[in-house]
């Protein structure tokens, strides 16, 4: 009963989101208000501590609402200084192709993004850029929040791992005692697990380019064809395979801060080129129909009017796409220079700590944020292109708005997260009650030992669809996982490819996080429409996890399971290129 009760406010998402629809601003108080009350007569959570995870939750939301309205800002900078025109007939120069130019921007783009900075910027940035395209507003963040998987468990220079991981298994007698009875350190560890979690990435995600086409003609395109995305599939594979063998190798030889910068700097580097001779490119050109044919519900407030292909760009596209360029510098910079990196995190820094007299502490780091890169930028820009007084006025105005629609929705949400996460009693009184998702976990742990590594993802995918972070999520559950393999009898060595499929499952929970997905929708303008994108992005979550259940069961406990592991994505891809047509998904 009380694993059942703790998978309430789960469901509670689950059923107002993608079964009713209903938009996040009225879905996300209602689950606040069952967390809450859960948490304080069933979990008899102290109210004060509740009090606290709210207050963190609402602090939280307010540091993303400042991303999104610096995201944003950015695009409608870009838009009324005219070089949007220009990056958008760049893209065209590469590929007319909607599906090259989709894996271009976001499994590419988007993932140089993730690994420079994470924590849900490539939504920032990315599905921006693909709104300037011309690409629906709900294309725009279904695509970008499919890629926020192989890359994430890489995403800030290694972070899910480095601190994620490390930080849920470091002092623990238990997991110490194992690898030092097999002669490991334990940075050793840590660095084989980030190699496993790259191995299970790899197979599973090269992958993702395939399915975002097809995603994109079925949910988008004239025809509603799966088939249309199979058309891709040779330069799918191409430009999938370029990202993950480099992203591998850089995990398993070099650590775990590199592997999607690498990946993605490298993958760029392959692909736009062949892509602008055609190598390997469809045949044919898909685009999608012009904007007055498209549904309702998939356009965003801020989709941009149809632009003229052959109206005369004010800038190159070298200078339009420079500000893109400029965050992405910044970025890395500000996230592999340790000395600049201290300078950030240790200056205008606001913190709250031990809020109401509880444990939980309250920390924004202002020039840490990717927010303030976005804003810099952006100020940059009104000098860049010689931007008017009224043209600057629109794009802050129309930021503010878009930012202040956003705002219930992540008002609720994260609070609500941050409740959840925070439940329970204190270790200390005579008979505690584990938090929400630690009673989660062990209830399938109890049920599902005998199979643990198909489990041990979806571990790690609900941890990020709870707390929005695949950090997070290893750092509530990285113990747990390593304590449950021990306990089915598997050794050090055996115990950490368990911990990386729970890494592997917490990026790809990154895809259905309401957190990330609010987030997504609101820099493209795309308010209360967020349990359309939930029901899209959960297929492509279940594909990745249960790949990666199949691929740690062959790995972990019986090489007979690659035959599943095989045969998994060709039922996958076999069946949705049998579907029918049809505009109902």
């Amino acid at each position: 009963m009380l694993t059942f009760l703790a998978l309430l406010p789960i469901l509670i998402v689950f059923l107002l989101l993608v079964v009713m629809r209903l938009p996040a601003k009225v879905a996300m108080p209602v689950a606040y208000v069952a967390t809450a009350l859960l948490s304080l007569f069933v979990w008899q959570t102290a109210g004060n501590q509740v009090a606290a995870a709210t207050i963190h939750g609402v602090l939280t939301a307010i540091n993303v609402l400042f991303i999104v309205f610096t995201a944003v800002l950015l695009l409608n900078t870009l838009k009324e200084s005219g070089a949007i025109v220009a990056i958008r007939q760049g893209f065209m120069g590469i590929s007319p192709d909607r599906r090259v130019q989709v894996i271009i921007v976001a499994w590419l783009f988007g993932s140089l993004i993730e690994g420079s900075t994470g924590w849900g910027t490539p939504s920032a940035v990315g599905a921006p850029l693909l709104l300037a395209l011309g690409f629906p507003a709900m294309a725009c963040v279904m695509a970008i929040l499919m890629i926020q998987s192989t890359p994430v468990s890489y995403g800030a220079v290694g972070t899910p791992i480095l601190i994620g991981v490390q930080s849920g298994l470091e002092n623990k007698e238990d997991v110490a005692g194992a690898i030092a009875n097999q002669g490991i350190e334990f940075s050793q560890y840590i660095n084989q697990i980030g190699a496993n979690v790259a191995f299970v990435h790899s197979i599973v995600g090269f992958l993702i380019p395939l399915l975002i086409c097809c995603f994109l003609t079925r949910f988008f395109g004239a025809k509603r064809s799966f088939r249309q995305g199979f058309e891709a599939l040779p330069f799918a594979i191409f430009a999938g395979l370029a990202f993950t063998i480099p992203y591998y190798l850089t995990a398993k030889f070099v650590g775990p801060e590199l592997p999607s910068l690498v990946g993605a700097m490298i993958g760029l580097a392959i692909v736009v080129p062949a892509a602008k001779m055609g190598f390997l490119t469809p045949k044919t050109t898909f685009d999608f129909e012009h904007r007055d044919n498209w549904e309702e519900e998939w356009k965003g407030s801020l989709a941009p009017a149809n632009i003229d292909v052959n109206e005369k760009a004010k800038f190159g596209v070298l200078k339009a796409f420079s500000p893109y360029l400029l965050v992405i510098g910044i970025l890395i910079a500000t996230r592999t220079i340790k000395p600049l990196k201290d300078w950030l995190n240790n200056n205008l820094v606001i913190t709250f700590s031990n809020i109401l007299d509880t444990s939980i502490t309250n920390k924004t780091q202002l020039l840490y944020s990717p927010a303030a890169t976005l804003l810099l930028v952006s100020i940059i820009c009104i000098f860049l292109f010689g931007m008017k007084g009224d043209a600057i006025k629109k794009s802050w105005k129309d930021s503010g708005i878009t930012m202040l629609a956003a705002a219930p929705a992540l008002l609720f949400s994260i609070p609500m997260v941050q409740v959840f996460i925070n439940s329970g009693t204190p270790a200390d009184v005579a008979e505690p009650i584990l938090a929400m998702p630690k009673v989660l976990a062990a209830g399938a742990a109890s049920v599902f030992a005998g199979a643990w590594p198909l489990v041990s993802p979806w571990i790690g995918a609900l941890g990020a669809f709870i707390a929005g972070s695949n950090t997070v999520s290893n750092m509530m559950f990285a113990h747990f996982q390593w304590s449950t393999a021990a306990q089915i009898g598997l050794d050090a060595v055996g115990a950490s490819k368990v911990v990386s499929l729970q890494a592997v499952g917490g990026a790809a929970g990154n895809m259905i996080s309401v957190h990330n997905v609010v987030a997504a929708c609101a820099v493209v303008g795309m308010i209360n429409k967020e349990g359309l994108i939930i029901r899209k992005t959960l297929i492509a979550m279940t594909y990745y996890c249960v790949q990666a259940g199949l691929i740690g069961m062959a790995f972990t406990f019986n090489p007979t399971w690659w035959i599943a592991a095989i045969i998994w994505p060709v039922v996958v891809f076999g069946g949705l290129s049998m579907l029918g047509k049809g505009k109902n998904a």
